[in-house]
């Protein structure tokens, strides 16, 4: 996983050959320019986020424009080929702009970016009610292809990338107050061939189905009419840590989860753990009494996160109950993020997911990915609702939702030894409204991991079919 002076060195490096790599794909450049300025009106105030050379926004010949960048090299090479333009030094996830723009481009950037919920958040600085955001980047099915051909020389060079669906893409604005007016695809041919790669990409390119094909997408939103957002410091959140054998991690979890809406309680719950994770607890806790509310409980003949889970949200007192995994390879730093969407109304449970952003390198095995993508496709079919990765143990819910999802617990009966299905297929009997978070999946940096690849599948299978029994075929 790469951090973002990584990113800003690569791309002060890249300025040097930045011409050469458009002229190679001049083709793709211009296609791209052509449908950003048929989406963006002539004589507008423009936004470019993430503008590098500052070609597009040339193109788009706006009234007032601004193009930013984090690149310092980048935008001594746009303001150089394009001095009737401005560009400033700016971060598209802190951005410092205190004017207001009737539309923000956002070209080739989501894939690039550290934290897109962050970028997407920070828009709300620069638009009105008024105002349009455009957003291209590329299919994720095109992620194989493209990688060949920059292996090859085709491609312009790239760091590693998110590859975000449209449904990811739509989520994401959505969780900071975005709705998408208008989205589509293009360029189903990205190099240039004459008569040909015109009759492909005009004709061909806009049928049915075969258009979803295509390498570039693309969104336009707008800011939603009249939300009512609900005051997010009304709320008081319990965090339920369930732990067994973590004695290395339990330290950061006191200094590293943060402060939460009106009160924030941890709730450790221990699983009978051999490794001092018990004495670890009693010792930060007195270090820290006084300045963080924790408690422990034991889970003595109980067996399973997801016994411990309920024992957590018995004891929890907070309006909001979160879950964080011990290990802390979801970053506890953005739990907020889940309460924001909670108490904005975005959702009624908030379910994380670790398949949108790069991972760092043993972060999850391939087995456990390819597992997590096809459980998500059942999941998905099977709730009616999106869910793209199941097994992130980050969830969080009101706790008057947990409780009713309690008291008609006996539909589907005591099966899950992990607590992930039962809250979901609660959240989905009720008819909660379900968002999934994007977060960063870091390595374990201390104790072993807990999941029994094969062993655990076949569970998993087993309460697919329980769901898709109880909810679809019985329903």
């Amino acid at each position: 996983m790469y951090t973002k002076p990584d990113i800003i060195k690569f791309y002060d490096d890249f300025s040097s050959r930045m011409d050469y790599w458009r002229a190679k794909n001049r083709y793709y450049h211009e296609e791209l320019e052509k449908l950003v300025a048929f989406l963006v009106p002539k004589g507008m105030s423009v936004l470019d986020v993430g503008s590098g050379c500052g070609s597009l926004l040339n193109t788009l010949q706006p009234s007032g424009g601004l193009g930013v960048d984090f690149s310092p090299k980048m935008l001594e090479l746009a303001a150089r080929k394009y001095p009737h333009l401005t560009f400033e030094l700016h971060d598209a996830e802190a951005l410092d702009i205190d004017k207001k723009y009737d539309y923000v481009v956002m070209s080739d950037l989501v894939g690039e970016l550290c934290d897109v919920w962050q970028a997407f958040r920070e828009l709300k600085k620069v638009t009105h009610g008024g105002s349009r955001i455009v957003i291209t980047y590329h299919n994720f099915l095109w992620e194989p292809v493209l990688k060949i051909a920059e292996k090859f020389g085709y491609k312009t060079p790239q760091m590693n990338q998110n590859w975000l669906s449209l449904r990811d893409i739509r989520d994401l604005l959505d969780l900071n107050g975005y709705e998408v007016v208008k989205e589509g695809y293009r360029l189903l041919f990205p190099k240039y061939i004459p008569i040909l790669s015109a009759f492909i990409n005009n004709f061909v390119a806009k049928l049915p189905f075969i258009k979803k094909l295509s390498l570039v997408t693309y969104v336009v939103a707008r800011e939603k009419e009249k939300e009512t957002l609900q005051d997010d410091r009304r709320y008081s959140c319990s965090i339920i840590i369930p732990c067994k054998n973590e004695a290395g991690n339990i330290a950061g979890c006191f200094t590293r989860v943060p402060q939460i809406g009106t009160h924030t309680e941890l709730i450790f719950v221990d699983g009978n753990s051999t490794d001092g994770t018990v004495q670890k607890i009693e010792e930060m806790m007195r270090v820290y009494n006084g300045k963080v509310d924790a408690q422990l409980i034991h889970q003595g003949t109980g067996k399973g996160k997801g016994d411990a889970v309920r024992k957590g949200f018995a004891a929890a007192k907070g309006d909001i109950l979160m879950i964080l995994d011990s290990d802390l390879t979801v970053p506890p730093e953005e739990l907020p993020r889940f309460y924001l969407a909670l108490a904005e109304g975005r959702g009624d449970f908030v379910n994380g997911c670790r398949l949108v952003y790069q991972m760092e390198g043993e972060a999850m095995r391939f087995l456990n990915l390819l597992a997590n993508k096809l459980f998500g496709m059942l999941f998905t079919w099977i709730l009616e609702q999106p869910i793209k990765d199941t097994l992130c143990g980050t969830k969080v819910l009101f706790k008057k939702d947990y409780e009713r999802i309690v008291a008609g617990r006996a539909y589907f009966g005591e099966f899950d030894p992990f607590g992930d299905f039962d809250l979901l297929f609660g959240a989905s009997k009720l008819n909660l409204k379900i968002v999934e978070m994007p977060v960063h999946y870091k390595d374990r940096v201390y104790g072993d991991i807990k999941i029994r690849r094969f062993y655990h599948g076949w569970l998993l299978l087993r309460m697919s079919v329980l769901a898709f029994c109880k909810l679809k075929l019985f329903s």
